[in-house]
């Protein structure tokens, strides 16, 4: 933030300042459900907490609609992107570590604050603990780089076969086991507040204080059991690569599987997730740059699901975050009305222009509408001619039947007759006595007196 005091020791995490039990612990990947932010630095949380602290403690926040005089406000996001308005949560509009908000300002002139949010945690961090070296809280490899990511980490203790990861100072990288976890020291969530070197929205523990995270996270490949949990686009937290080329297979107990997107967010149309049926390979769903899926649950008839995803050689972006969980019973309409759902991806072989879309219908009644139309004015048209040439007093030979009439038939006032004979009709110019027409009209056969008593009224009154 431009206008921000610099970060300085009241940096805080965005995490739990105790770690759970192993088994209930609220950032492991198999218990998303306790979570409300699915992005490192909290950038997507959008709950309710309106003060610095916890549960009522720290400093109260202030409306993002009075903040005007600071760099973000209500009005720099009216598009409710970053989730501000007419409201005091703590927010992250500028991609910092965690979420924060503006305060009353302080003698000492600080005017914003990091908030303490703790159902604001990354699934699969576990928390922040202590180091002290003798023996390393993480028993496994370790580096260092100048590069540093939470990616970076993770990538090196998972190409060394490690289940834990675990970053420190902003640039050290510790890998470990499950083992370790259970003669580890738990340490405050605002011991962990280092910066990433690699990185200026992530942190990366602290001065003796590991960051803990499991391997899993970002990986390009999984097969998840669980009867619920979250799967992250590869590299996450980081952007994916381009040639990107992963798949995870969920299979939780339980006849069904719904989804919820967290996030989603790919660089263009040619970076591609698919969703298919693990037992018959059929495509049940896909999305992409240019179709993300659809807000809230996405319930799919199928016990165990593959998920496939693509990028172009181009492709760089935040990814995707998404939960699942089993259901037990296909029968109990896996797919209740009100749910957002999408219509069926094509299958593989269907030509892409021949796909149904949205506005197909509204299409083809605008090429009825038109086609109509282009008929009525040519009719009209045809019949402003047809009157011209009456009132030129012209000869109208129309289609008809029989044996042929000997001449004209002539009306009082205006010359002008009317004559049919098959194929088809001619009009010619008929001035009184004319020659020509006496001798065209010897292979047409008049009209009715009563049709050519009507067509006389009509042309009398133009």
């Amino acid at each position: 933030m431009d206008t921000r005091a610099p970060r300085g020791l009241f940096l805080l995490l965005l995490f739990l300042p105790l770690l759970p039990p192993r088994g209930a612990s609220a950032g492991s990947l198999h218990s998303p459900g306790l979570s409300e932010c699915f992005q490192v630095n909290g950038a997507d949380y959008r709950g309710h907490q309106n003060r610095t602290g916890p549960r009522g403690a720290g400093r109260p926040c202030l409306f993002w609609d009075q903040t005007q005089q600071h760099s973000y406000s209500s009005a720099s996001d009216p598009q409710g992107r970053w989730g501000l308005g007419p409201h005091n949560f703590c927010r992250n509009p500028d991609g910092d570590v965690q979420p924060w908000c503006y305060v009353a300002e302080t003698e000492e002139g600080i005017y914003w604050r990091y908030c303490d949010i703790p159902t604001c945690h990354m699934p699969g961090y576990l928390g922040c603990f202590v180091d002290s070296g003798a023996p390393p809280a993480l028993s496994g490899p370790s580096g260092t780089s100048t590069k540093l990511t939470v990616q970076v980490c993770l990538r090196f203790c998972r190409m060394k076969g490690y289940q834990l990861a675990g970053v420190e100072a902003g640039y050290a990288c510790f890998c470990g086991s499950e083992s370790d976890l259970d003669r580890g020291r738990p340490a405050p969530a605002t011991d962990c507040d280092q910066i990433c070197f690699g990185h200026p929205g992530q942190l990366c523990g602290g001065d003796g204080r590991l960051g803990i995270y499991e391997v899993s996270v970002g990986s390009c490949q999984g097969n998840w059991t669980a009867p619920q949990g979250v799967v992250y686009s590869p590299d996450f937290p980081d952007e994916y690569g381009p040639d990107r080329n992963c798949s995870w297979a969920l299979s939780p107990p339980g006849a069904a599987l719904e989804l919820t997107f967290r996030l989603f967010e790919l660089a263009d149309p040619r970076d591609r997730l698919e969703l298919r049926d693990a037992a018959s390979g059929s495509l049940l769903r896909a999305f992409d740059g240019a179709r993300p899926p659809p807000p809230g649950p996405l319930r799919l008839r199928a016990a165990a699901l593959l998920l496939i995803f693509r990028s172009d050689a181009r492709g760089h972006a935040q990814g995707f975050a998404l939960t699942y969980r089993g259901l037990q019973d296909a029968a109990d309409d896996p797919e209740p009305r009100g749910s957002a759902q999408t219509p069926a991806a094509p299958p593989d072989w269907a030509n892409v222009s021949c796909s149904p879309r949205p506005g197909a219908p509204e299409a083809a009644m605008g090429a009825r509408v038109f086609s109509t139309v282009t008929a009525i004015s040519v009719l009209l048209l045809l019949l402003l001619s047809l009157l011209r040439l009456l009132r030129r007093r012209s000869c109208l030979l129309a289609p008809g039947k029989g044996p042929p009439a000997l001449g004209p038939s002539r009306g009082p006032g205006r010359s002008w007759a009317v004559w049919y004979r098959r194929p088809r009709g001619v009009a010619l110019p008929c001035p009184p006595g004319d020659s020509q027409a006496v001798g065209l009209a010897a292979s047409y056969r008049p009209l009715s007196a009563s049709s050519q008593s009507s067509l006389r009224s009509l042309i009398s009154a133009l």
